[in-house]
């Protein structure tokens, strides 16, 4: 995607970007950006995601253990933003996540980074927590592509989007990358500190694939447009794979891509959560990561990326 990109030009030609700038500010006082709904204004304080009015980056560059539709050989350019509005137990980037970590950026330092990716060669920018700082993000993005930014913009987001960041987000992103972390509500207010977290990350989801379709590969295998999901496997089957799988399948598209992630291991304050319901404490075993695959294919989802099982077990 370049400059002359018809989303691009049609938002350059209605002279929507400076509009998008007024929604972004606006939304900053009366945040209503995620599923919290903490209706702060956050140019007075902070809310539940620890950040205010300002910005934090932790930090950016090119990553090459990114899905391989997105890394490329040329590595996928991330931007890790400080903050979160969830509160995972299990958190494996807790330091930047549940801290104002970082520095502290302006919308032309941000555009800066994005610029600085796209020369370093990335095939796109891909910003990493992207919800409680979306209006940021947007001021960030506009400057960028006044000033030649040409890559496809990944929202890499935990998937408790609220309306409110979607409507600044749209048709500015090209891709949308939100986990699925759980089809149970309580096993979200117990594991991410979140209220309904299903209902709000369903509705998010939805309105993600209303605007960008199913993902869209180049020749090159390049992701280009278009809808990713992430589904990290549990222990236990905490993260209800088998009807995550159905919500998928059933109401947004077989032709969904999701990768079913391999990856959990203890950490943050995981190995303090040993009861029977909530094995957190080890990592999951083969098995059960054969089984979650399983259960996304009896669904009729075709379009997966699985993990090697040197990262399961053990």
């Amino acid at each position: 995607m370049d400059i002359s990109h018809p989303i691009y030009k049609t938002m350059l030609k209605r002279g929507e970007l400076p509009q998008r700038a007024a929604e972004a500010e606006a939304a900053l006082h009366n945040c209503h950006l995620c599923g919290n709904h903490c209706g702060i204004d956050r140019a007075e304080r902070p809310g539940p995601c620890r950040i205010g009015d300002v910005v934090y980056v932790a930090s950016y560059g090119p990553h090459h253990g990114e899905e391989d539709v997105l890394r490329g050989w040329r590595g996928s350019g991330t931007i890790f933003f400080s903050g979160c509005n969830l509160h995972c137990v299990y958190c494996q980037n807790y330091d930047i996540s549940q801290q104002v970590a970082g520095q502290p950026v302006t919308a032309e330092k941000l555009a800066a980074m994005m610029l600085d990716l796209q020369a370093m060669g990335c095939h796109n920018i891909n910003l990493v927590s992207p919800t409680h700082v979306a209006p940021h993000i947007v001021l960030g993005l506009i400057v960028a592509i006044e000033s030649g930014l040409e890559l496809p913009i990944v929202y890499n987001t935990g998937g408790y989007d609220a309306p409110q960041a979607l409507a600044l987000m749209e048709r500015l992103v090209d891709i949308y990358m939100p986990d699925i972390k759980y089809a149970d509500a309580g096993v979200g207010e117990r594991l991410s500190r979140v209220r309904d977290y299903p209902a709000v990350n369903q509705a998010a989801v939805r309105e993600m694939h209303r605007q960008v379709g199913d993902l869209q590969v180049d020749v090159q295998g390049l992701a280009r447009r278009g809808l990713l999901i992430r589904h990290l496997v549990l222990p236990g089957e905490l993260a209800g794979t088998a009807e995550v799988a159905r919500f998928l399948a059933g109401e947004i598209s077989t032709g969904t891509y999701i990768n079913v992630m391999a990856q959990y291991h203890p950490a943050y304050k995981a190995r303090a959560c040993t009861d029977v319901d909530t094995p957190l404490d080890r990592r999951i075993t083969p098995q059960e990561y054969h089984n979650a695959v399983q259960q996304v294919r009896d669904a009729g989802l075709h379009r997966l990326e699985r993990q090697c099982n040197n990262r399961l077990g053990q």
